[in-house]
């Protein structure tokens, strides 16, 4: 699965900071040629994330600058890929948003919107990657960003939450269909993660960030908010050859012990709402059948 002289070619969207971000520096630590994406409001960021990454890695990455939501410019990325590095043989449909708030106070607009992003993105990210990866012959990665909301619907995240869980939908179906062609499908499912996404969700709900970020902290099994880091770290291990046969998995990159402790969330006024968990509430025992 991999270019003649690195560990393949990547593309990751949304990457001009955040998790993004550090999932190419990741990537290009570890041997791949790079091609970085946001939006055309981000170039400016992203032509700094360029920089960085050639000053860490001593690799220049490619800017590909597009609106996943939108076909075309999907389309015309991964032929920029194909024309610049050779090929594509990881895609990290890393791009997305967040919308917060009440689900009574989300509008058709705004539903359509976090759709168009986080769902339909993916999808076209996962078609024409996939499309390309298949006339190469060679196999790959695609790798899709799903959240433990998409695990687990959260209080003031309906709209965020729902697209979360279709993205872990559309990855299982999509392991099943490309698995004969070599092509492994997977997610990743961060927790909380300290990024310019998770304070901007804190603010709009009126939230204290601060407040806010220590609070994830505390729930914590290791006490400490997750960062980008964390979560590239578990993307370099799906985009690697050492992954070949983990498909239609969504890999939690968070440490809550959600098995044992579910926590329902947090209200972004300080207040964490816990619900009754098995530590609280431990099963009863069984009695065997009288005999």
């Amino acid at each position: 699965m991999s270019a003649s002289t690195s560990e393949g070619i990547a593309l990751i969207t949304g990457s001009s900071q955040g998790i993004g971000k550090a999932i190419a520096i990741r990537l290009a630590s570890d041997g791949f040629e790079i091609a970085i994406n946001d939006i055309p409001a981000k170039s400016l960021t992203l032509e700094a994330t360029q920089k960085e990454i050639q000053e860490l890695t001593g690799k220049r990455a490619l800017i590909c600058v597009g609106d996943v939501s939108v076909e075309e410019e999907v389309k015309g990325m991964i032929e920029e890929v194909v024309k610049s590095l050779g090929g594509i043989d990881v895609m990290v449909a890393n791009a997305g948003i967040c919308p917060c708030g009440p689900l009574n106070d989300v509008t058709l607009d705004e539903w359509e919107r976090a759709f168009a992003v986080n769902v339909r993105g993916t999808f076209l990210c996962y078609k024409y990657a996939s499309l390309q990866m298949i006339a190469q012959g060679r196999g790959g990665r695609l790798i899709g960003a799903s959240s433990g909301g998409g695990k687990q619907g959260q209080r003031l995240m309906g709209l965020y939450s729902s697209t979360k869980f279709a993205i872990r939908g559309l990855t299982q179906s999509a392991a099943l269909e490309y698995g004969k062609h070599g092509i492994t499908v997977n997610a990743y499912c961060p927790g909380p993660i300290d990024t310019e996404m998770v304070r901007k969700a804190a603010q709009d709900v009126g939230g204290d960030t601060e407040k806010v970020l220590k609070m994830y902290a505390q729930m914590s099994a290791v006490g400490r908010i997750g960062n980008p880091a964390d979560v590239a770290n578990l993307v370099s291990f799906l985009a690697s050859k050492h992954s070949e046969y983990l498909t239609g998995q969504t890999g939690s990159s968070k440490n809550d012990v959600e098995s044992l402790l579910i926590v329902q969330l947090y209200n972004f006024n300080g207040y964490a709402m816990l619900m009754e968990s098995r530590l609280r509430n431990p099963p009863t025992k069984l009695r065997l059948p009288s005999s």
